[in-house]
């Protein structure tokens, strides 16, 4: 193994720094950079050998690749990560629209949507034989959890009465936030998890969460259940809805271009719209876990 990548590796394995999920897809980019740097050149070099120069050589490539705006902030910001950790966090700058950066927005405009038909996920949840993995998957589901939310649940801790609260170690990023409960499911949900795991997660006492996630991907897979990150979009559109009494674009709703372009609408019926409209996409998004406005075109529309 070549001393960067070793380097970075044995980094990332001292400094474990957000969820499982995050120090993996890390681990990965930081695993690719390092190779990427040697075939541009750059040979010998340790962590701690990072300079402007070859970020602007990565740049370059990855610009010529034609890499998307998100894969690139990505990888950028796996390597604020490694400056940080190497005591260099001036070698780039935060705003990635910064002139020696000039990495274009994200853009987030689809109105077609990714969620998941809960009639035909419940119709397969008998499929899966691990109660553990159904429960997670019914988790997923009735509050919008990423998977490795889902997977890591502990009923005794999060459960507040009328929200969950999950913790940081289980959330990308390592940021807590709170759920509430809008749906007498979910208040029964939460109950029939306590009752499988009482004080402990939804992992197996006998599973690390990687054995665990081995086997949530072959049961899924054998129960004809893919995509699942559209259970969070569907979440966001019935929260959304919810929130609003109308369906969002993604939906089948209006989209605010159309509401503003409206002859039938008062200017107070569209700026009531365009508010109830942030009002909804604000919650949605905290509760997602994003805390950015803009995401929630991916599961919402525009």
């Amino acid at each position: 193994m070549r001393d960067l990548n070793f380097g970075l590796k044995n980094l990332c394995r001292s400094s474990a720094d957000g969820s499982y999920s995050t120090q993996a897809s890390r681990l990965r980019a930081l695993d690719l950079i390092a190779d990427q740097l040697h075939d541009l050149g750059f040979r010998h070099l340790l962590p701690s050998s990072i300079k402007p120069k070859h970020v602007d050589a990565l740049l370059k490539l990855w610009k010529n690749q034609s890499l998307s705006s998100s894969t690139i902030k990505n990888r950028l910001a796996c390597i604020r990560w490694w400056a940080s950790k190497v005591f260099k966090p001036g070698l780039i700058p935060n705003s990635n629209s910064h002139p020696s950066l000039n990495v274009s927005p994200r853009v987030y405009v689809s109105n077609s949507s990714k969620a998941i038909d809960l009639s035909f996920f419940y119709s397969r949840l008998h499929l899966i034989s691990d109660p553990h993995i159904r429960l997670s998957l019914e988790l997923q589901a009735a509050f919008g959890l990423r998977r490795e939310e889902a997977l890591k649940f502990q009923p005794s801790w999060a459960d507040k009465g009328n929200s969950i609260i999950l913790k940081g170690s289980w959330c990308k990023g390592g940021q807590q936030r709170e759920i509430p409960f809008t749906h007498p499911h979910q208040r029964i949900l939460i109950d029939k998890i306590f009752s499988l795991v009482g004080s402990y997660s939804l992992i197996p006492s006998h599973r690390s969460y990687i054995q665990h996630l081995k086997v949530y991907e072959s049961q899924t897979l054998r129960a004809g259940l893919s995509h699942l990150h559209g259970l969070r979009h569907r979440y966001a559109q019935q929260r959304y809805f919810q929130l609003t009494g109308w369906l969002s674009p993604s939906d089948g709703g209006i989209s605010k271009h159309s509401v503003l372009k409206s002859d039938s609408l008062s200017q107070q019926q569209k700026q009531a719209w365009v508010k109830a409209d942030l009002d909804a996409r604000l919650i949605v998004s905290n509760e997602l876990g994003h805390h950015r406005l803009n995401v929630t075109s991916v599961y919402l529309g525009n």
